[in-house]
């Protein structure tokens, strides 16, 4: 296909999502990061957040909380820590747990683990986002 390239993202689970897309906004460390067919080769990190692909002139969406990209040869890998496609996010639970990370950050006590409370709270907004179609 023409003005097309590869995009695999993997988790450690295993392949989340291997297709053929025509743009890809991934979440960097400092920014958005786009990606078109015949793209420089890079490698970057990237922070949580919702990757947002472009697949059939579909816009189409996956949360991943952190991990790295490799762009070469038309072809881009996520190797994410971990990742769901916007259908498979369990949105009921990731309200759950976004209450829940509020809740222990207004607590602050000493027996709440903040950053694991931040960490929690910034996953459930991303696939919160995801599955709404939100950037």
């Amino acid at each position: 296909m023409a003005g097309t390239f590869s995009l695999r993202i993997v988790s450690p689970e295993g392949d989340v999502l291997k297709e053929d897309v025509e743009f890809v906004v991934l979440p960097g460390g400092l920014g958005e990061l786009g990606i078109l067919p015949n793209h420089a080769p890079l490698i970057a990190g990237m922070e949580i957040g919702v990757v947002r692909y472009t697949l059939n002139s579909s816009i189409k969406r996956a949360a991943v909380t952190g991990g790295f990209v490799e762009v070469i040869d038309n072809s881009v890998i996520v190797l994410a820590d971990t990742a769901v496609l916007s259908q498979d996010v369990d949105v009921a639970r990731a309200a759950e747990a976004k209450e829940r990370a509020k809740k222990r950050l207004a607590e602050r006590t000493n027996e709440i683990d903040v950053r694991r409370a931040e960490f929690a709270l910034r996953r459930a907004t991303a696939r919160i986002e995801a599955s709404e179609g939100k950037k």
